[in-house]
């Protein structure tokens, strides 16, 4: 109802307009038998002319309707090619001549005449003035008998009158009308525009509906992928940990050794995992970056990694520490952890370094091993997790506009190196 509303307001200046022009048509068309008319009953009446005087009026006020009807009536407003109109206008001009040598009372007819000029080309309009004016002029001094010797001079100057008053008065008519039309030719095109603007806005609807589904299923994606590395991150390696302390146990038992150690490094891991579950689930940072600094907790994650594993690691920072957008910082966190998880489960390392790099508009994490190294265009040891470990490391390092670059080789070890760019934390500086 509201774009009906509104086509109604549109369209409500050029229905009133039209409406307004038939109007002035059907005024028009019916003006000259009106005033024709009247004009011969009147003349008739108060003059009482010869039976021979009153038939030849009664004859050329019939020849003026007939030609008018001929020219105008039953064209219904079309115009007139311009060699007719001339010959229309000539023709009026010749029997408003006669009627007004019969009776100068038919100067009122003079009126018709002016109004019929409009049906020339813009050019012959007021030309045409003149020789109604001579008319009116004529009729107005008392007609073709009147005009002899001073009465030349009267005429004369009401001749000038004429053509001055009916001049400009026509001349500001045609313009008001030639407005009118230019008018009416903008609302014409302002309506073909709202009608193509409205035609484009359903098509923006529908595009905007296709863009939500799409968006959605996006965000349906991205969440879905969000979820599966976060669920590798914490519950799978979080799990991995639990099961390797508990293989641990067993046998420290069977030797006899510290079995308890490990089953409470089991119990620790399983704590901690289940806790960055929960924060993934709410997409909260990690823990470790609520409680410290991103140098300070890559070197917490070092620490606990070698402490857990028996490897010797070490963090290393260069640089100006900053703080990054925390999606930037939890980036690099999450790519560090993955990275020695894999060092873990495949290098069989004997020493690893982990440094954190501060360069100007970007911010490097890389970890290298001396272990067993593995061909790049394989995933390391072949397993589906080691695969999914490196392509959601590149995924999550993607996703802030960031690179993640391996470099290994069998037996030389291997080398993962993650570059984002340098964004800085809320109102903090770069």
């Amino acid at each position: 109802m509201a774009e009906d509303g509104r086509a109604g307001r549109a369209a409500g200046p050029g229905a009133r307009m039209d409406a307004f022009e038939r109007r002035e048509n059907r005024i028009l068309l019916a003006s000259p038998y009106v005033v024709v008319g009247a004009t011969t009953a009147i003349a008739l009446l108060n003059e009482h002319p010869s039976a021979g005087r009153a038939a030849a009026t009664l004859g050329a006020a019939a020849a003026l309707l007939a030609w008018v009807a001929g020219f105008v009536t039953l064209r219904r407003g079309r115009p007139l090619p311009g060699p007719a109109a001339y010959a229309f206008i000539g023709g009026v001009l010749a029997l408003l001549g006669v009627l007004i040598t019969l009776d100068p009372m038919f100067g009122f007819v003079s009126i018709l005449a002016y109004s019929h000029l409009q049906v020339l080309p813009p050019r012959g309009r007021l030309p045409g003035v003149v020789p109604v004016a001579a008319l009116a002029a004529l009729s107005q001094v008392g007609g073709p008998g009147s005009v002899h010797g001073t009465v030349w001079a009267v005429y004369a100057a009401v001749f000038a009158v004429n053509v001055a008053l009916a001049g400009s008065l026509c001349y500001f008519l045609w313009r008001g009308d030639e407005e009118s039309q230019r008018r009416r030719a903008v609302i014409e095109e302002l309506a073909e525009a709202n009608a193509r603007l409205e035609e484009m806005m359903r098509e923006n609807a529908g595009l905007h509906a296709q863009l939500l589904v799409q968006a959605r299923e996006a965000g349906v994606h991205d969440e879905r992928q969000r979820m599966a590395g976060e669920i590798h991150d914490t519950i799978a390696q979080g799990l991995a940990g639990v099961v390797t302390q508990l293989q641990a146990a067993r046998q420290a038992h069977g030797r006899g050794g510290d079995w308890l150690r490990h089953l409470d490094l089991a119990q620790e891991m399983a704590r901690g995992g289940l806790a960055e579950a929960r924060r993934s689930v709410h997409a909260l940072r990690p823990a470790a970056l609520e409680e410290a600094a991103l140098p300070d907790a890559l070197a917490g994650v070092t620490a606990r990694w070698s402490e857990l594993h028996r490897v010797p690691a070490e963090m290393t920072t260069t640089g100006t520490v900053r703080a990054m957008h925390p999606e930037v910082e939890g980036t690099l966190l999450r790519t560090a952890q993955e990275a020695l998880a894999n060092v873990a489960k495949h290098a069989g390392a004997s020493r690893v370094a982990v440094t954190l790099s501060y360069m100007g508009d970007q911010v490097t994490l890389d970890v290298r091993d001396d272990g067993a190294g593995f061909a790049p265009d394989r995933p390391r040891g072949g397993s589906e997790s080691g695969g999914y470990g490196l392509a959601a490391m590149r995924r999550r390092v993607a996703r802030v506009a960031g690179t993640l670059a391996v470099e290994s080789e069998p037996g030389a070890g291997t080398a993962v190196s993650a570059s984002v760019p340098a964004v800085p934390a809320a109102g903090g500086g770069a």
